[in-house]
């Protein structure tokens, strides 16, 4: 089978490899689609992960090979995988960190090598412990497999929003309007809570406004904080969302946050220093949050969300900008490396019709 190959640091190949063998209650899939991630990027650009590897976890395909005592699916079946699944009973789990548990952190999901997602292949092996614990999640007839490949990504949203506990006479910035903002701010604002976006690209704020996004504001042209100053009375936005990676970005999303307000970094995944205001966060006490990765209870919100959704106009897939074949994973992962104004979601697609029902 072919697979999109890590080699080294800005080093993708593809390669032609074995399909992988399954065990008892493992899966194998072929895979339909699968989205990149902006981790999947920082990993291949930064090096911090040995070589080779098979990176993706977007994913969503078909069951075509069941493994000894695996009653519940069968070939066939389509599904979207999650590449982690915690424990449910260390000590993070129990206080709700899942992201910290040492079994999440394990990889359940791969194409050969290391496991680490294996989204861009034509196959990959699903692990027996992600089968067993709710990562395989079944696609109902006439949704897309590109939706459910969303799944994941918006778990991870989910999540975010709602540490937040947004209430409905409560404004939110969402800074960055790439797929991952959009959905926080679509998010926030089915909470009825009033959503005010930032980018810097004209063409993104129209994909937003497809979603009920209805107040951007141009970055590249006007002084976001007092935009959102002159929105709120002058207190500021009561909670803030940081969508884009930049360390820069943080001053700005602590300078637009009012006094008690809330700060959600989500984008800031790579360990490095950043200045930050002591006093903002003690006198004017503005609280500064985390949100990494997916929270296990919301499984069930979510597939709703993505599944139901779905039928009633929240169609994730018009964040997709570009499709492209597996044999052009260096072009994909390139445009998706270098953002433009056009550029949203970047697909791999090694089956052919994947976007097909």
């Amino acid at each position: 089978m072919q697979a999109a190959v890590y080699r080294g640091v800005n080093d993708v190949r593809v390669e032609t490899i074995p399909v992988p063998e399954i065990g008892p209650g493992e899966l194998l899939v072929k895979i339909a689609t699968c989205g990149i991630c902006g981790t999947d990027l920082k990993k291949i650009h930064t090096g911090s992960h040995s070589v080779p590897r098979i990176f993706g976890h977007e994913m969503a395909g078909t069951i075509v090979r069941v493994g000894a005592g695996v009653a519940e699916f069968a070939v066939g079946d389509r599904v979207m995988v999650h590449h982690h699944i915690p424990c449910g009973q260390c000590y993070y789990c129990r206080k709700q960190t899942y992201a910290q548990c040492a079994v999440y952190k394990q990889v359940g999901a791969t194409a050969g090598f290391e496991p680490s997602g294996g989204g861009f292949s034509e196959y990959i092996r699903v692990m027996d412990w992600i089968v067993a614990n709710r990562g395989v999640v079944r696609i109902p007839d006439g949704i897309p497999f590109e939706q459910a490949s969303f799944v994941e990504p918006l778990n991870t949203v989910l999540k975010g929003v709602k540490m937040l506990n947004l209430a409905a006479d409560e404004t939110v910035l969402v800074i960055g309007q790439g797929p991952i903002g959009i959905m926080h701010a679509a998010l926030a604002l089915r909470t009825g809570a009033r959503v005010l976006t930032s980018d810097l690209y004209a063409e993104r704020h129209a994909v937003a406004a497809g979603f009920g996004l209805s107040e951007p504001i141009d970055a590249a042209n006007e002084n976001v904080v007092e935009r959102v100053k002159a929105a709120t009375e002058g207190r500021g936005a009561d909670a803030v969302i940081l969508a884009v990676g930049g360390n820069a970005l943080i001053r700005t999303a602590m300078d637009a946050v009012r006094p008690g307000g809330k700060v959600m970094l989500f984008a800031q995944t790579q360990h490095s220093e950043a200045v930050i205001d002591p006093a903002a966060v003690c006198m004017d006490e503005k609280l500064l949050l985390g949100s990494y990765s997916c929270s296990a209870p919301l499984l069930d919100e979510v597939t709703d969300l993505v599944f139901a959704g779905y039928r009633n106009g929240f169609d994730l897939t018009r964040l997709i900008s570009h499709r492209f074949p597996l044999e052009q994973a260096v072009e994909a992962i390139q445009i998706a490396s270098h953002p433009q104004p056009g550029s949203m979601k970047i697909m791999m697609e090694p089956a052919p019709g994947a976007g097909a029902q």
